[in-house]
């Protein structure tokens, strides 16, 4: 348990120092995530529903 209190506190040490030396890199790639994330989530309903839709 105390690992995890670990790597977290590490993780979030490195976001802060992130964003005080560089926070336009932070939040470029924060929004480049995010826009990925969103596509991969519309490709999986998408196929989710034409998989449904050949079932029937």
């Amino acid at each position: 348990m105390d690992a995890k209190k670990g790597v977290l506190a590490v993780v979030v040490l490195f976001l802060g120092f992130w964003m005080f030396k560089d926070p336009s890199g932070l939040a470029d790639i924060a929004s480049s995530g995010a826009g990925e994330g969103w596509g991969l989530t519309t490709q999986l309903f998408d196929a989710t529903i034409n998989f449904i839709n050949e079932l029937f």
